[in-house]
């Protein structure tokens, strides 16, 4: 298993690679030079609102309010950060984020809190998808395998939350820390049991906060699309409304889900938006110069993810 993220990682690659050959490297640089550098600083301020907002979300994760909303911000900023830099899925940045706030709440309530953030993100990201197909339809009036594309994504965003969700509910967590009890990976199913208790108390008593903590998510992705990535599309030139980047986003969204085995979604990612930006007359070369965009504002707050990181450890000596 080791080796099948490098393997996915290569074939993103060569799907990259492929893309633009075809595409030709001179249109993408011609809409990535209408770019100043100042306006690239405009494109990633952003974020920050929409990590605030992710931040929200997380924090009605909790069953009650603990930590500081600005220490669970910059844990969810450092641990984003992990998330990328390690190439390991979410494992690595969701632990950071449990130990980063450990000063305010304890291991057994920030753990069931990042498995339950991370359900009701993946809710809303089903939801955003939604949204953005019922505007591929009605507003920008756009069919065939876009559509088709995005329907698909969203058959597998459900079948995987519901899946997700339905092993919470069901206590499935429980079972499972027997079932390695009983094979002898571990010595007892303790910490099992206590988030299995957790995470069914929270779903079946603290509705309001999970209702609240996936509308926030909710608008986490829309404050992307309606925020970010409309004025990412206007400062590289390409005249596209609120709609449009609703829509450009949520396939987007719904490509990084599917293909999360792959490092970044490398080649899927920017295929996606290649297609997008086709279907909706931009041209593919536009789709991936904007594509180019998003890598160097993730890169950017990926760094100060880190320095975050640095600061929050040394500030906890």
């Amino acid at each position: 298993m080791r080796f099948v993220k490098p393997l996915l990682f290569i074939a993103g690659a060569i799907l990259l690679a492929v893309l633009i050959h075809r595409v030709g490297a001179e249109p993408i640089l011609t809409t990535l030079r209408t770019l100043a550098w100042w306006q690239f600083i405009l494109i990633c301020l952003p974020y920050a609102v929409i990590l605030a907002v992710d931040t929200l979300g997380w924090r009605f994760a909790f069953a009650r309010d603990r930590a500081p909303f600005w220490r669970l911000y910059g844990a969810r900023l450092a641990g984003e950060a992990l998330n990328v830099v390690t190439a390991v899925g979410s494992v690595g940045g969701e632990a950071a984020k449990a130990w980063l706030v450990r000063r305010d709440v304890s291991y057994a309530e920030s753990v069931p809190s990042i498995v339950i953030a991370k359900t009701t993100i993946v809710i809303a990201q089903a939801i955003f998808l939604v949204i953005g197909i019922v505007l591929a339809w009605t507003a920008l009036d756009i069919s065939g395998p876009v559509v088709r594309a995005m329907l698909w994504l969203l058959v597998i965003e459900v079948l995987a939350v519901g899946g997700f969700f339905g092993a919470q509910v069901a206590g499935l967590v429980r079972h499972g820390g027997r079932l390695l009890v009983w094979a002898g990976v571990t010595a007892n199913a303790s910490a099992a049991e206590k988030l299995d208790a957790s995470l069914r108390h929270y779903y079946r008593h603290e509705w309001r906060r999970f209702a609240a903590s996936t509308g926030f998510h909710t608008l986490g992705w829309l404050v992307g699309a309606a925020l970010e990535a409309t004025l990412m599309l206007w400062l590289l030139g390409v005249t596209a409304s609120v709609s449009t980047a609703t829509v450009i986003e949520a396939l987007g969204s719904g490509v990084r889900f599917a293909s999360f085995m792959v490092p970044a979604s490398l080649g899927a990612f920017e295929g996606a938006n290649a297609a997008a930006f086709g279907a909706l007359g931009f041209g593919a070369a536009a789709g991936l110069a904007f594509s180019v965009v998003r890598r160097a504002r993730q890169v950017v707050w990926i760094v100060l993810g880190l320095l975050v990181l640095v600061g929050m450890r040394l500030a906890d000596r």
